[in-house]
This record gives C-alpha cells, sequence and structure tokens, in this order.
C-alpha cells in the first residue's frame, strides 16, 4: 500500500448495487494482527501492512461476547485500508457501560499514539470513528458524545442493533454532531428497533441514516459460536455479516473521505435493507 498522509476514496461503481458487491468482498490491502495488550488495553486491532495517515476505527463487543467473534468485520475493514482495533475489557455479566465508552475512547488513542506494525503504520487523529454491536453500539455513541464534549470529535458513529444503556444512548446521541449510521435486525429480541436503534437515530444530533435488516436476528452480525448464544435469539448469519460489512465499509469510507461517490450507498434504497431514516 502507497504510504500517504491523505487517504483517498477508492474507485468503486457508481451504482449502489455494484458498489455493495464489491465492498462486501475483501479490500486490495494485506492486513497485519496485533494486540492491544502490549500497550496495556486487551483487545486486538487489525491493519493495513502499511500506511502513514490511516484512519481508524474502535469497535465494542456486545453483553459476554469476545471481540473474536467480530474478526471477519474488523479484517475486512483493514483490507479496506481502515485500521480496526476492539477492546477486550467488561465482558461480565454486570458490565460498566461508562467506563467501557472510556476503554473505546483509549482504543483511539492507542491508535494514533502509537506506531503499528513496526512503525511503518500510523493514524490520523482527524479519522477517527466509533462503532459497536449491541450494548457496544451504545457505548460507541457513549464515547462518541464525551469526545465531543472534550474538543475530540469523531469522522463518524457505526452502531449494529445497539442496546440502551446506563447512562443513556439514546440522551448521549443528541450530543453527537457526527454522521452516524444505525443498523437494527428486523427480527431482533434482544435489542429490538423500537426502543434502541430508533430513538438513538431519531435524537442524533448530526446527519444520520437509520436501517434495517428485515431479516436479520440480534446474533447475525457475529461469528462463530460460543455459549453465551444459547442464552439469546437468533444465530450468527453468514449474509447479514456480509451485507453489514459493506454498509458499514461504504459509510467509514464516505465519511474519511469525505466524498460524493458512495451517497447512494449510504442514504439511497438498498435491497434487503429499509431505510427508516435519512437525514
Amino acid at each position: 500500500m502507497a504510504r500517504t498522509s491523505q487517504p483517498t476514496a477508492p474507485e468503486l461503481p457508481r451504482s449502489a448495487r455494484k458498489a455493495i458487491d464489491e465492498l462486501a468482498r475483501p479490500g486490495p490491502h494485506a492486513v497485519l494482527r496485533g494486540e492491544l495488550g502490549l500497550v496495556g488495553l486487551a483487545g486486538v486491532v487489525y491493519t493495513p501492512a502499511e500506511g502513514l495517515g490511516l484512519p481508524a476505527v474502535a469497535f465494542g463487543h456486545d453483553w459476554l461476547q469476545s471481540p473474536e467473534r467480530y474478526l471477519p468485520l474488523l479484517r475486512h475493514l483493514a483490507s479496506w485500508g481502515i485500521v480496526a482495533a476492539a477492546p477486550a475489557t467488561f465482558r461480565g455479566p454486570v458490565p460498566s457501560h461508562a467506563r467501557f465508552s472510556a476503554d473505546l475512547r483509549t482504543t483511539l488513542d492507542v491508535c494514533v499514539g502509537v506506531r503499528l506494525g513496526d512503525g511503518a503504520i500510523s493514524v490520523d487523529r482527524r479519522r477517527l470513528a466509533l462503532a459497536g454491536h449491541g450494548m457496544g453500539g451504545g457505548c460507541a455513541v457513549l464515547a462518541a458524545a464525551d469526545r465531543e464534549a472534550a474538543g475530540e470529535p469523531v469522522a463518524a458513529v457505526v452502531t449494529l442493533a445497539a442496546s440502551e444503556t446506563r447512562p443513556s444512548a439514546i440522551d448521549a446521541a443528541a450530543r453527537v454532531s457526527a454522521p452516524g449510521l444505525h443498523i437494527a435486525a428486523g427480527k431482533d429480541l434482544v435489542s429490538p428497533l423500537v426502543g434502541n436503534a430508533e430513538p438513538i437515530a431519531a435524537n442524533w444530533g448530526g446527519p444520520v441514516v437509520l436501517r434495517s435488516l428485515p431479516k436479520a436476528t440480534h446474533l447475525g452480525f457475529l461469528a462463530g459460536r460460543a455459549w453465551v448464544d444459547s442464552l439469546l435469539a437468533g444465530k450468527p448469519h453468514t449474509g447479514t455479516g456480509k451485507l453489514t460489512r459493506a454498509l458499514m465499509t461504504g459509510f467509514l469510507l464516505r465519511s474519511f473521505t469525505a466524498g460524493q461517490q458512495l451517497d447512494e450507498l449510504v442514504s439511497g434504497e438498498l435491497k434487503r435493507t429499509e431505510l427508516l431514516i435519512a437525514r
């Protein structure tokens, strides 16, 4: 990968359908894996093999889940030129949402402050995003609101089947001016659209898109199997994961590059999704 301090938007088809198909495939960059534990925070980080001034996203796991269940998503983002890091903290039955959101902010600080990949990789502090699934999605909203309050805005926020948190992610959403993409699962019995993603999106302080995947369940965003699945409804689903990777990658690339090439993909009508809010 060419080293650059100004990442540019990839050349993608103008058609939203074709762009989705392209973004669902791995990107052009070789990918490296690292451990956040080397800098004192449990978790994983995936990066392009090299590059300076790269964008980065900190991703929060759901309740009782491990970052390992999001590795296909993290690896995919890195293949498209985005450093993707996920802390592995607060995985117990009674997590602190406030402290987990603080760990997401710390993860971004680590990405910016530490040279990755034997010094061949660096992150641009102007190109940072927060994301998460379920509990991690709600905590990503809290982290974004706290960063903005501290004068450290982020470029984008993405949530997958976001859950309400304490303090409230719904209340915090009003304090986030960054563009937000919220993806909900139509068959989610854990974090249903009404009461979770919908009020977060409706209360969002900046540009926002809310999409529902009508056939998806709460666990559809995950990979692999774990004992906790028996406590929840649904199961990991390859199609849900593939579509989500394309939607999230396209949204982040558009947010990081401020380009218009992916406008239709972000806010247009797309097959297998329902566009509920776009403003």
